[in-house]
């Protein structure tokens, strides 16, 4: 026994030892095991860390095999990625035969299902991992200066058949609940009642229902067919343990988990996909009893883009109504397209839609008080109309050029301090902005001067809003009172010093120390990290916060 035990530890060790030089000393460099090595790109402002991961990537490639890099990124800068990885990047979808392949055989990637099951080998889950994922139309009829679809998809296909697809997804991982449409323009079909017609024929109709299948079967089904074994174990093995911590019957209970415990099916790690088939033919007949209890639930469409509000009019909106969509997202690019976007509204909210979305571009070529309107317009059109509209700002970022690499570009009428003013209300909105005048106008201010006063405001005001708003009635030398009146001491000149110094890119807190008056200097203060004088224990806002903190909403949230 003590023989076995030693001989036991020393395989261990041996191979404990050989794996730490394997990847600490890189002796896979020595000899590169992969024959292929594929890499997609995203956004232009992930360039520095996507060539990274190329050039790191490149050493583990065998001799003569086959290094495709492609997506985005390597779409709109082929030529940057080339110089920076010595790769000639593939460019455009892969919608052609061979094309992923070297030429070898007819395959077309780009009209292949997606392979759903690799979500079952992570132990996150996606929001929207109960979906069909598709395309009904590729590319796009507008040429948008701030938008790249024009490069990636740069031929516009009226139509791509869908029902297809659902029935091989639902044939491996079961039905899935709603339909997640990725078309960058939809409406500019010349097949869009055929869209919505097979949208309608695949079971998403308005008012459709769902109830979920039995996953632990098509997971069990999947795993005898060799199917994914490491994502569907994982899957098995987790509905299997959550169904024995659900059970309220203590002898159901004691049953279930006598046969995990005889099948070492407690811990995903000893987990097997022969105990996890043995052990569901024990187990089922408790199971199949919860399936019962499965109630319906409401599906959902989302074409995942903005619609072109340009392209609406009666017809379209009805033919929206026909489907379970939720939310419809119609994009506002731009405050001159507020009539264009407001009867767009209008129509669907006749035809009793009331979820709606919107991406609102900012940075471009707008102006902030433009951002600031076209927030005010879709609260005002959620009251008037009895909707529910969520904004979703999106900072531009150039496609080309100098900042295509970073997230730093600043549009010609933004300056770093608006960026970081948005961004500082957008974070305590989580993102995005719903229907209530009394939340948004506390979110950016009762009108536009107050909308310019908040973008001039210190960033840890606007974090900490309420805080400082409560210091008021405490007369503090730092509560937002106090920042308005050394703000407004200044004179016309001295503003323009000011904010000049506040608006540059390089503004640090050194920048506040240097001499530009009494005034002005007394003004920086507050643009100084006030955040650490509210974090640090020893900060001489620390304990102001924390009385603050133990205070009821109801004393300083203002009605």
């Amino acid at each position: 026994m003590e023989l076995e035990k030693y001989n036991t530890e020393m395989l261990l060790t041996n191979w404990v030892i050989y794996y730490k030089d394997y990847y600490w000393k890189k002796w896979y460099l020595r000899e590169p095991e992969w024959d292929r090595i594929y890499v997609t790109t995203l956004f232009t402002f992930y360039f520095d860390i996507t060539v990274k991961t190329i050039n790191d990537l490149k050493p583990l490639l065998r001799q003569n095999g086959m290094f495709m890099v492609g997506g985005v990124l390597a779409t709109l800068q082929p030529k940057e990625i080339e110089e920076a990885t010595g790769i000639k990047p593939h460019i455009g979808l892969l919608n052609k035969p061979g094309e992923l392949d070297g030429g070898t055989n007819d395959m077309i990637v780009d009209t292949l299902p997606l392979d759903y099951t690799i979500l079952e080998e992570i132990e996150y889950k996606y929001e929207m991992s109960n979906a069909y994922f598709a395309y009904m139309t590729r590319g796009c009829i507008r040429h948008c200066k701030f938008c790249a679809v024009k490069t990636l998809e740069p031929v516009f296909e009226d139509y791509i058949p869908l029902k297809e697809r659902i029935e091989q997804v639902r044939n491996v991982c079961g039905e899935q609940r709603d339909l997640l449409l990725m078309d960058n323009n939809v409406i500019a079909s010349n097949r869009f009642d055929d869209i919505i017609q097979e949208i309608v024929d695949c079971g998403f109709y308005r008012g459709a229902t769902y109830t979920e299948p039995d996953f632990l079967t098509i997971a069990v089904e999947n795993l005898k067919r060799g199917i994914n074994p490491r994502g569907y174990i994982r899957k098995a093995q987790g509905l299997l343990y959550n169904f024995y911590l659900s059970i309220k019957d203590k002898e159901v209970s004691y049953d279930v988990y006598s046969i995990l415990d005889d099948y070492h099916l407690l811990k995903l790690e000893n987990a097997t996909k022969d105990n996890i088939i043995e052990a569901y033919d024990k187990i089922y007949p408790y199971y199949q009893k919860t399936l019962q209890l499965k109630r319906p639930r409401k599906r959902k469409v989302d074409f995942n883009q903005g619609l072109d509000g340009r392209l609406f009019n009666d017809h379209i909106a009805y033919q929206f109504s026909r489907i379970a969509i939720s939310p419809l997202r119609i994009a506002f690019d731009d405050i001159s397209y507020e009539k264009i976007y407001t009867n767009a509204i209008r129509m669907c909210a006749k035809y009793e839609m009331k979820d709606f979305a919107n991406y609102i571009l900012y940075n471009f070529n707008d102006k902030p008080i433009d951002l600031y309107k076209r927030l005010k317009i879709n609260v005002e059109l959620c009251e008037e109309l009895g909707i529910s509209i969520n904004s979703f700002p999106m900072k531009y970022h150039p496609l080309y050029g100098g900042h295509s690499h970073d997230r730093n570009y600043i549009g010609k009428h933004w300056n770093m301090k608006y960026i970081r003013s948005v961004q500082a209300i957008l974070n305590a909105t989580k993102g995005s902005i719903g229907r209530g005048k009394t939340f948004f106008y506390k979110a950016f201010g009762n009108d536009e001067t107050e909308f310019n006063e908040l973008l001039n405001l210190p960033d840890v005001m606007i974090v900490y809003r309420f805080f400082f708003e409560w210091l008021d009635t405490k007369e503090h030398p730092y509560s937002r009172k106090m920042w308005r009146q050394h703000l407004e001491s200044l004179n016309d000149s001295e503003r323009k010093v000011f904010e000049s110094i506040i608006y540059d890119d390089t503004f640090t807190t050194a920048s506040s120390k240097m001499d530009y008056g009494e005034k002005i200097n007394q003004l920086l203060k507050f643009y100084v990290p006030l955040r650490d004088q509210i974090q640090n224990e020893n900060g001489f806002l620390f304990k102001l916060k924390q009385e603050f903190d133990s205070l009821p909403q109801s004393t300083y949230l203002k009605k």
